[in-house]
């Protein structure tokens, strides 16, 4: 496989069931910050305020696609995450299941105010 160029290459480097997880996190990440650009960190699509501070990321594995976020955001949201897996700034979602889509709303609406309102950086 070559190295993704896009975050549209990069989703779609990924059969069917990821694509469509993907692009749903991905629908979501763009409604959060519209103004925020879309990059390629690390080799994954992140979201970068417009003063260049990345305000969050997501990622494709073999069974779940991930979202990444600061560790304040995650812990924040610790009582509703307590099924999904989790790690430092980070949770996974399986694929063949539906997005929590108010949740992830939720995490990624505080993630931005988070920085804008109190300058929390990335990691």
């Amino acid at each position: 496989m070559t190295k993704p160029t896009t975050i549209d290459e990069y989703v779609e480097a990924f059969p069917p069931p990821a694509q469509r997880q993907l692009s749903a996190i991905r629908e979501l990440c763009r409604a959060a910050a519209p103004t925020a650009g879309e990059q390629l960190k690390w080799r994954h699509p992140a979201y970068v305020h417009t003063d260049g501070v990345i305000l969050f990321m997501f990622s494709g594995h073999a069974k779940h696609a991930s979202l990444a976020f600061t560790p304040s955001t995650r812990a924040a949201f610790a009582d509703d995450l307590t099924g999904f897996h989790t790690g430092k700034g980070t949770v996974a979602l399986p694929y063949g299941t539906a997005v929590p889509v108010d949740l992830v709303r939720r995490m990624l609406e505080y993630r931005v105010l988070e920085y804008e309102v109190h300058g929390v950086k990335w990691m």
